[in-house]
């Protein structure tokens, strides 16, 4: 299973919300988000080896964000305690209630806490490539660094933030 080092930048020219594959592996992607009509989960984006893709353009309206993401090609997941619909194939799907009884998989995501910044990017690290003492450098200007977290998510409440 990948460890997950995620990196989170700003990035003041563009004003969307991107996610980096800075590991070796074809990942899989989707996203959880509330926006002015609730939440709302998306997937599936394929993001090659050591490129980025971005998720949602133009400016955050949110400050938390919740991504599931896969690794295709030597199997685990990056994932969290914020648990939202999703399935195997590609999907928009509203709302995140009774996602199994409506046909769909319960997957857990973790949280992005952008700080209400207008753009931001995930860098998906697997620690197993880096070499030792040689932390993976976040894109220039650099924002808060965010370790995965001991303590488990909650589910997203109404105003989309954790529980």
């Amino acid at each position: 299973m990948p460890a997950l080092l995620l990196i989170t930048t700003l990035s003041p020219a563009l004003a969307d919300f991107r996610l980096c594959n800075n590991t070796g592996s074809r990942v899989g992607v989707a996203i959880g988000y509330k926006d002015a009509e609730g939440w709302t989960t998306e997937g599936w984006w394929n993001i090659v080896p050591r490129t980025c893709d971005t998720l949602l353009r133009g400016a955050l309206v949110a400050r938390y964000y919740y991504i599931y993401a896969v690794d295709y090609d030597r199997g685990g997941e990056w994932s969290g305690h914020a648990f939202m619909c999703s399935r195997e194939k590609e999907f928009t799907i509203r709302g995140t209630e009774n996602c199994l009884a409506r046909g769909f998989d319960r997957t857990g995501f973790f949280e992005v806490d952008t700080t209400e910044q207008r753009s931001w990017t995930v860098q998906l690290t697997d620690t197993a490539e880096q070499a030792p003492g040689k932390p993976l450098a976040p894109r220039a200007p650099s924002g808060p660094t965010r370790q995965p977290s001991t303590a488990p998510l909650t589910a997203p409440s109404d105003d989309g933030r954790k529980q």
